[in-house]
């Protein structure tokens, strides 16, 4: 994902839609891929992948207020680092629960129990430290060589 794309998942939908969308709440493949930075491959992806489920009008995808929120909380949980298998899992735990949170976190829209942050904390944090070492190689690496 772009770094506009991860911007724009932690920010808040955009209220922008094309001329044609009816006032109906309901969003063509072009108004959510605009409206969020994301490809049309990615939103087809995520459909195939069961993640978001829009209806159709011939071939034409018509995606709803709800397509659009999970979206925006599947960019979110990709945001921090979370697998679509996890993502999905999340969504589904959303589904079942009603959106009423239990003994977790609503961290940009996704509740995460205690368990989950503290070991995406983890995860990313290991990920850091990989990244910070790659870093100091190469750095030394450049200053090795003549400057250009």
């Amino acid at each position: 994902m772009s770094r506009q794309s991860l911007a724009m998942a932690g920010s808040p939908i955009h209220e922008t839609r094309s001329a044609d969308a009816d006032q109906t709440g309901d969003f063509t493949i072009s108004d959510l891929a605009r409206d969020f930075g994301v490809t049309l491959r990615t939103l087809r992806f995520y459909e195939s992948r069961g993640l978001i489920a829009p209806s159709r009008s011939g071939m034409t995808r018509i995606y709803s207020a709800r397509d659009r929120a999970r979206l925006a909380l599947i960019l979110k949980g990709k945001q921090l680092g979370f697998t679509l298998v996890e993502i999905r899992a999340m969504l589904a735990n959303e589904d079942k629960k009603g959106g009423a949170g239990d003994a977790g976190a609503s961290v940009g829209g996704l509740q995460l129990s205690r368990e989950q942050i503290v070991e995406q904390l983890d995860l990313l944090r290991s990920q850091r430290a990989e990244i910070e070492g790659a870093i100091a190689e190469l750095e030394a690496s450049l200053s090795r060589l003549p400057k250009a």
